[in-house]
């Protein structure tokens, strides 16, 4: 079986960009019976981002290396990801996460900012060594209360870059 981490760099604990991540995660496991594992949500363990070495956060390496589908969320900060998404993936080597398929997901606050998934966090992924088939996700932070059918919309069109990836568990009726 397939298994699905959501890291979460909002520097809130508990974010709409939480919430919008483990709805992406949460459909697409529906869709392919993955397992969706607890989430990692970097507000928690701020304070031991910096702190090397750190067993917290060297097990958060551990899980997001062994998932075979992460989804990758933070707030749109200066047009880009945050400063605590960044600390913690500069843990990773070049090449890393190679294996690992990534989803990347900014919640926005202005259609202007819809690009910065593509043009900024995706980049960083592809270097880390993940796999990203599909779109990046530019989710409208003002859409949080309608996140299950905005997901949904997405999720219809990439499915089947997904279903590729996730294989024989990818067979779920949907």
């Amino acid at each position: 079986m397939s298994s699905i981490v959501v890291l979460v760099g909002n520097p809130q604990p508990s974010s709409r960009t939480r919430l919008v991540a483990e709805e992406v995660a949460g459909r697409i496991a529906a869709r392919s019976g993955a397992r969706v594992a607890d989430t990692i949500d970097l507000a928690d363990v701020a304070s031991l981002l910096f702190r090397f070495p750190d067993d917290t956060i060297d097990e958060l390496r551990r899980r997001v290396t062994a998932a075979d589908l992460v989804v990758v969320a933070s707030p749109t900060y200066k047009a880009t990801y945050t400063g605590l998404l960044k600390a913690f993936l500069d843990r990773f080597t070049a090449g890393e996460l190679n294996g690992v398929t990534a989803v990347p997901l900014l919640t926005i606050g202005a259609p202007t900012h819809a690009l910065a998934v593509e043009h900024g966090l995706r980049p960083l992924l592809i270097e880390l060594g993940a796999s990203t088939p599909t779109r990046g996700i530019a989710f409208p932070a003002s859409e949080t209360d309608r996140r299950a059918e905005v997901v949904e919309g997405w999720l219809h069109t990439e499915w089947p870059a997904l279903e590729r990836v996730l294989g024989a568990d990818a067979s779920v009726a949907h």
